[in-house]
């Protein structure tokens, strides 16, 4: 994959952020947190490949978590971005978090990251990408009327809302054009239900963040990471679903200056966060 392919927005000065979005999501989901973050820091919002404006891999290239990871990371090499502060939702947490064990994070923030699920969550994402594979075999038409019925709808708002039931979350649906056959969506699906987080050091700040309304990666995953990622801030987000960009910017945005600043401040103010060796 070609990281000079990759659509991004940049916005700001300063050290470096680079968001990254979850699974089927885009650089847009982060609109509401970026322009929180800009006065401080230079912001970079990212497509992952086969998402948003960016191009999917050929059907033949690895596609899966690693290599995101590797993407992601050729994209800050080719870019000059040394040591940048990351943040992810889901997929993207999980391409952060790697980036971390690999010191090329200056912090890491993430929200409800994929890797940490037991395995009747595990279950749950593998009958999604039957799902999905199946909806492939419909006709775009019949698809886009099934996801505006008010069930998909309701369906959709209960799955990555922390209120379903609030004024916002009314437009909330599933994307359909992502469910053709070798589409980026069906192929990632199955992959990130395999993808699990081994325990290894991370030697920069980490905050990890759940939504307590997370009915996508359920909260109960937070104890995993938190064994995993031992040195890592665990934080529950109140009322808040799977995407918190949507549910809560300002507190996404304030979770990720928090960690930001702890990597600034360095290990001597805070010895609980030193590298781990």
């Amino acid at each position: 994959m070609d990281p000079g392919r990759i659509a991004f927005e940049r916005h700001g000065n300063g050290r470096p952020v680079v968001l990254l979005h979850g699974l089927g999501d885009r650089r847009q989901s982060w609109r509401s947190v970026s322009p929180r973050l800009v006065d401080d820091y230079e912001v970079f919002s990212l497509d992952l490949p086969g998402f948003g404006e960016s191009p999917a891999p050929g059907p033949k290239d690895h596609y899966d978590v690693y290599s995101l990871v590797r993407v992601v990371r050729d994209f800050c090499e080719l870019h000059g971005i040394e040591r940048p502060h990351l943040a992810g939702n889901s997929l993207g947490g999980s391409i952060a978090l790697e980036l971390g064990v690999q010191g090329v994070a200056g912090s890491v923030t993430v929200f409800s990251p994929a890797g940490f699920s037991d395995t009747l969550a595990r279950w749950g994402m593998r009958t999604v990408g039957m799902v999905a594979n199946l909806a492939t075999r419909l006709p775009m038409p019949l698809k886009e009327r099934l996801a505006d019925t008010p069930p998909a709808r309701a369906a959709a708002r209960i799955a990555l809302r922390g209120d379903p039931s609030s004024p916002e979350a009314k437009a909330t649906r599933f994307g359909v054009q992502g469910l053709e056959p070798g589409a980026p969506y069906v192929r990632m699906v199955p992959k990130i239900a395999d993808y699990d987080f081994s325990a290894r050091p991370i030697g920069c700040p980490v905050t990890i963040a759940w939504g307590d309304r997370d009915r996508t990666l359920l909260p109960s995953s937070a104890e995993h990471a938190h064994q995993r990622v031992p040195n890592a801030r665990m934080v529950s987000m109140l009322g808040v679903g799977h995407i918190p960009m949507a549910d809560d910017p300002l507190t996404v945005a304030e979770h990720i200056r928090w960690t930001c600043n702890a990597a600034d401040r360095g290990p001597h103010e805070h010895p609980w966060l030193r590298p781990i060796r």
